[in-house]
């Protein structure tokens, strides 16, 4: 607790004079990881919980849920409203999950601090291992990367989309219109359900990019609240996320295009696996290499030559740069 307090000691910044506004989402998980943003803030600085203001956003992606975001605009349903209200100055940031955030971003915004990174796996619900789903079964999933991630391995079952909040999904699988579905474990542990599904490891079910992390963005010019967010920047993920999300920017993926991904640190370096898919799963490629984190130009050609590798079903899901 000692050291703890003199760190921040080191980042304490007086309380603003008027709030500083956190925009977000209004879906529960998204109000709970602006809440831990808002939490950490203030506790970094010494600041009464007053003076950061939670802002909801009503975005697209919320509004549209009864088809895939690959078919109504991709990851700026998620982004597009924050962004104008940021750009527009009537919040001073923008809380995101990382992984519904594109990757080529407006050049007037900046990600002010990435929180330190919660659990990345992925839940399985409705079935203890991939292996005990029934035969046939009708999996649940919108994400490209889970689908072909499932098909890969169980190529008897059927995947059909599924949308909506943590809720929704489960009591679409309660109510028997699946058989089965996946959910990210940090969603779940932030909403108090740590208990809900089985784990998928890691190295056997690799993530989405940046899944786990929280972000906040800012604009690129507002150096004070760029200031104070340097006081929550977690050094490690922001390494991670920012390798991940290079390799996204070299493969250019997007909504439509299956890739996962794990990073981890060891030591000075990033340990990167990055893997491929088809969009029915019947194709994958992976590579693993060790990098420096923050060299961008070597997770790009890791990344190129993994998608030059690969079958044509899958490079045609790609539009690299």
């Amino acid at each position: 607790m000692r050291d703890r307090a003199a760190k921040y000691a080191m980042t304490q910044a007086p309380p603003p004079s008027t709030p500083l506004r956190f925009g977000t989402r209004q879906s529960p998980l998204a109000l709970a990881q602006a809440n831990e943003a808002k939490a950490r803030l203030c506790e970094a600085h010494g600041w009464p919980d007053e003076a950061v203001e939670l802002v909801p956003v009503i975005s697209t992606g919320d509004r549209i849920q009864d088809r895939p975001l690959a078919e109504i605009g991709g990851k700026a349903l998620w982004t597009r409203e924050l962004d104008r209200w940021l750009i527009d100055g009537r919040i001073d940031a923008a809380v995101h999950s990382m992984k519904d955030v594109e990757t080529i971003r407006p050049e007037a915004l900046a990600i002010g601090a990435l929180l330190p990174r919660a659990d990345r796996t992925d839940r399985l619900l409705g079935a203890a291992s991939i292996d005990a789903i029934p035969h046939g079964a009708i999996v649940g999933t919108s994400a490209p990367r889970r689908a072909a991630q499932i098909l890969h391995r169980r190529g008897d079952l059927t995947v059909v989309p599924i949308r909506g909040n943590v809720a929704t999904r489960m009591a679409k699988l309660a109510a028997g219109e699946v058989q089965a579905t996946f959910l990210a474990s940090a969603g779940l542990i932030r909403l108090g359900r740590d208990e809900v599904g089985t784990t998928l490891p890691a190295e056997q079910w690799l993530p989405a990019p940046a899944q786990g992390a929280i972000g906040l963005e800012c604009r690129a010019d507002d150096a004070a609240t760029r200031d104070l967010l340097k006081a929550i920047d977690h050094a490690e993920t922001r390494a991670e996320v920012e390798t991940e999300r290079s390799c996204l920017e070299a493969l250019g993926g997007t909504c439509h295009s299956p890739v996962a991904v794990w990073c981890r640190c060891e030591g000075e370096r990033m340990q990167v696996t990055l893997a491929l898919f088809s969009e029915d799963g019947r194709h994958r490629v992976e590579a693993t290499s060790a990098l420096n984190p923050g060299d961008t130009r070597a997770v790009h050609e890791f990344a190129s030559a993994l998608l030059r590798s690969a079958p044509g079903e899958i490079r045609a899901l790609f539009d690299p740069v």
